[in-house]
Protein backbone atom coordinates (compact mmCIF):
# COMPACT_ATOMS: atom_id res chain seq x y z
CA UNK A 1 0.00 0.00 0.00
CA UNK A 2 1.65 3.73 -1.07
CA UNK A 3 1.74 6.36 1.25
CA UNK A 4 -1.13 8.26 -0.44
CA UNK A 5 -3.54 5.80 0.17
CA UNK A 6 -2.69 4.73 3.68
CA UNK A 7 -2.47 8.35 4.96
CA UNK A 8 -6.70 8.23 3.35
CA UNK A 9 -7.98 5.32 4.99
CA UNK A 10 -6.20 6.83 8.49
CA UNK A 11 -7.79 10.34 8.03
CA UNK A 12 -11.25 8.67 6.78
CA UNK A 13 -10.89 6.76 9.96
CA UNK A 14 -10.29 9.20 12.12
CA UNK A 15 -12.72 11.37 10.69
CA UNK A 16 -15.33 8.37 11.29
CA UNK A 17 -14.43 8.23 14.79
CA UNK A 18 -14.92 11.73 15.40
CA UNK A 19 -18.67 11.69 13.53
CA UNK A 20 -18.95 9.00 16.10
CA UNK A 21 -18.39 11.16 19.16
CA UNK A 22 -20.47 13.97 17.75
CA UNK A 23 -23.53 11.47 17.25
CA UNK A 24 -23.07 10.22 20.50
CA UNK A 25 -22.96 13.67 22.37
CA UNK A 26 -25.93 15.11 20.37
CA UNK A 27 -27.92 11.75 21.25
CA UNK A 28 -26.90 12.33 24.48
CA UNK A 29 -27.61 15.90 24.56
CA UNK A 30 -31.12 15.02 23.06
CA UNK A 31 -32.34 12.77 25.82
CA UNK A 32 -31.41 15.09 28.14
CA UNK A 33 -33.48 17.87 26.56
CA UNK A 34 -36.20 15.64 26.58
CA UNK A 35 -35.98 14.18 30.16
CA UNK A 36 -36.12 18.26 31.07
CA UNK A 37 -39.22 19.04 28.73
CA UNK A 38 -41.09 15.68 30.21
CA UNK A 39 -41.22 17.49 33.98
CA UNK A 40 -42.63 20.09 35.37
CA UNK A 41 -39.94 20.43 37.59
CA UNK A 42 -36.64 21.25 36.47
CA UNK A 43 -35.20 20.13 39.96
CA UNK A 44 -37.09 16.99 39.85
CA UNK A 45 -35.77 16.01 35.94
CA UNK A 46 -32.36 16.85 36.89
CA UNK A 47 -32.39 14.67 39.87
CA UNK A 48 -33.80 11.77 37.38
CA UNK A 49 -31.05 12.53 35.31
CA UNK A 50 -28.37 12.36 37.80
CA UNK A 51 -29.62 9.07 39.02
CA UNK A 52 -29.46 7.75 35.56
CA UNK A 53 -26.11 9.02 34.62
CA UNK A 54 -25.03 7.94 37.49
CA UNK A 55 -23.19 11.52 38.58
CA UNK A 56 -23.60 11.29 42.00
CA UNK A 57 -24.55 8.15 44.95
CA UNK A 58 -27.19 9.30 45.77
CA UNK A 59 -28.38 11.75 43.37
CA UNK A 60 -29.72 14.02 45.74
CA UNK A 61 -30.11 18.19 44.39
CA UNK A 62 -29.00 21.29 46.64
CA UNK A 63 -29.56 24.48 45.82
CA UNK A 64 -26.61 27.04 46.49
CA UNK A 65 -27.47 30.22 46.96
CA UNK A 66 -25.99 32.81 44.98
CA UNK A 67 -26.35 36.21 46.87
CA UNK A 68 -24.75 39.10 45.74
CA UNK A 69 -25.30 38.75 41.94
CA UNK A 70 -29.07 40.31 41.25
CA UNK A 71 -30.59 40.38 37.75
CA UNK A 72 -32.67 42.65 36.95
CA UNK A 73 -35.92 40.76 35.43
CA UNK A 74 -36.98 40.54 32.10
CA UNK A 75 -38.55 43.27 30.40
CA UNK A 76 -42.18 41.18 29.87
CA UNK A 77 -42.11 39.73 33.50
CA UNK A 78 -45.28 41.22 34.53
CA UNK A 79 -47.05 40.27 31.72
CA UNK A 80 -46.00 36.86 31.33
CA UNK A 81 -46.48 36.41 35.03
CA UNK A 82 -50.10 38.59 34.93
CA UNK A 83 -49.09 40.86 37.76
CA UNK A 84 -50.11 43.96 38.12
CA UNK A 85 -47.44 47.27 37.93
CA UNK A 86 -46.35 47.91 41.43
CA UNK A 87 -46.80 43.97 43.14
CA UNK A 88 -43.66 43.01 44.54
CA UNK A 89 -41.35 40.57 42.84
CA UNK A 90 -38.66 38.64 44.33
CA UNK A 91 -35.26 37.05 43.24
CA UNK A 92 -33.65 34.23 43.77
CA UNK A 93 -30.35 32.59 42.10
CA UNK A 94 -29.07 29.22 42.78
CA UNK A 95 -26.62 26.65 41.61
CA UNK A 96 -28.28 23.13 41.46
CA UNK A 97 -25.82 20.57 42.60
CA UNK A 98 -26.00 16.63 42.34
CA UNK A 99 -23.48 15.96 44.53
CA UNK A 100 -20.15 17.54 43.86
CA UNK A 101 -21.82 18.57 40.42
CA UNK A 102 -22.98 21.78 39.15
CA UNK A 103 -25.63 20.81 36.86
CA UNK A 104 -27.11 24.11 36.74
CA UNK A 105 -27.95 27.90 37.25
CA UNK A 106 -30.90 29.10 37.96
CA UNK A 107 -32.23 32.85 38.33
CA UNK A 108 -35.70 32.77 39.46
CA UNK A 109 -38.56 35.71 39.89
CA UNK A 110 -41.46 34.95 42.06
CA UNK A 111 -44.29 36.63 43.44
CA UNK A 112 -44.05 36.19 47.00
CA UNK A 113 -48.08 36.80 47.32
CA UNK A 114 -48.94 33.63 46.15
CA UNK A 115 -46.77 31.69 47.67
CA UNK A 116 -47.10 30.41 51.48
CA UNK A 117 -45.01 32.40 54.43
CA UNK A 118 -43.30 28.76 55.09
CA UNK A 119 -42.47 28.89 51.10
CA UNK A 120 -41.23 32.34 51.19
CA UNK A 121 -39.31 31.29 54.42
CA UNK A 122 -37.77 28.49 52.64
CA UNK A 123 -36.69 30.49 49.56
CA UNK A 124 -35.73 32.84 51.86
CA UNK A 125 -33.57 31.24 53.97
CA UNK A 126 -32.75 27.36 52.34
CA UNK A 127 -31.11 25.57 50.02
CA UNK A 128 -34.12 23.94 48.98
CA UNK A 129 -34.93 24.28 45.34
CA UNK A 130 -37.40 26.23 44.12
CA UNK A 131 -39.38 23.39 42.43
CA UNK A 132 -38.94 21.12 45.85
CA UNK A 133 -40.45 24.39 47.60
CA UNK A 134 -43.11 25.13 45.21
CA UNK A 135 -44.30 21.39 45.08
CA UNK A 136 -47.27 20.70 46.90
CA UNK A 137 -49.27 23.85 45.33
CA UNK A 138 -49.15 21.37 41.65
CA UNK A 139 -47.70 23.66 39.42
CA UNK A 140 -47.78 23.23 35.65
CA UNK A 141 -44.50 24.63 33.37
CA UNK A 142 -45.11 26.49 30.30
CA UNK A 143 -42.05 27.10 28.08
CA UNK A 144 -40.79 30.40 26.75
CA UNK A 145 -37.84 29.75 24.95
CA UNK A 146 -35.38 26.82 24.38
CA UNK A 147 -31.80 27.79 23.39
CA UNK A 148 -29.00 25.39 22.60
CA UNK A 149 -26.43 26.94 24.03
CA UNK A 150 -25.79 30.26 25.62
CA UNK A 151 -28.87 32.63 26.78
CA UNK A 152 -27.29 35.83 27.75
CA UNK A 153 -28.66 35.53 31.36
CA UNK A 154 -26.18 32.68 31.02
CA UNK A 155 -22.79 31.99 32.13
CA UNK A 156 -20.09 30.58 29.41
CA UNK A 157 -19.97 26.59 29.23
CA UNK A 158 -24.17 27.12 29.40
CA UNK A 159 -25.20 23.85 26.90
CA UNK A 160 -28.79 24.39 27.17
CA UNK A 161 -31.06 27.54 28.22
CA UNK A 162 -34.37 27.35 29.03
CA UNK A 163 -36.90 30.08 29.92
CA UNK A 164 -40.44 29.00 31.46
CA UNK A 165 -42.82 30.43 33.24
CA UNK A 166 -44.58 28.39 36.57
CA UNK A 167 -48.14 28.24 36.86
CA UNK A 168 -50.67 27.49 39.89
CA UNK A 169 -53.46 25.48 38.66
CA UNK A 170 -55.90 28.73 37.80
CA UNK A 171 -53.66 29.89 35.39
CA UNK A 172 -51.76 32.44 37.59
CA UNK A 173 -48.02 33.23 37.17
CA UNK A 174 -46.05 31.65 40.26
CA UNK A 175 -42.64 32.47 38.40
CA UNK A 176 -40.46 33.46 35.73
CA UNK A 177 -37.27 30.84 35.60
CA UNK A 178 -34.40 31.06 33.24
CA UNK A 179 -32.44 27.73 33.52
CA UNK A 180 -28.78 27.49 32.56
CA UNK A 181 -27.77 23.93 31.76
CA UNK A 182 -23.44 22.96 31.78
CA UNK A 183 -21.94 20.49 30.16
CA UNK A 184 -21.41 18.51 33.70
CA UNK A 185 -24.56 16.59 32.89
CA UNK A 186 -23.06 15.41 29.81
CA UNK A 187 -20.28 13.63 31.55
Amino acid sequence: MNKAVASTLCLLLLLGVTACVHDDSNRLQKQFEQGLAAQASATEALRSWCDLRGLAKPAQMTARLVRGADMLPPTNIQQLLNVPAGDPLAYRHVQLMCGDRLLSQAHNWYVPSRLSAQMNRQLAQTDIPFGKVISSIGFSRHPVTSTRGRDPACPAGTILANRAVLKNPDGRGLAMVVECYTTANLR
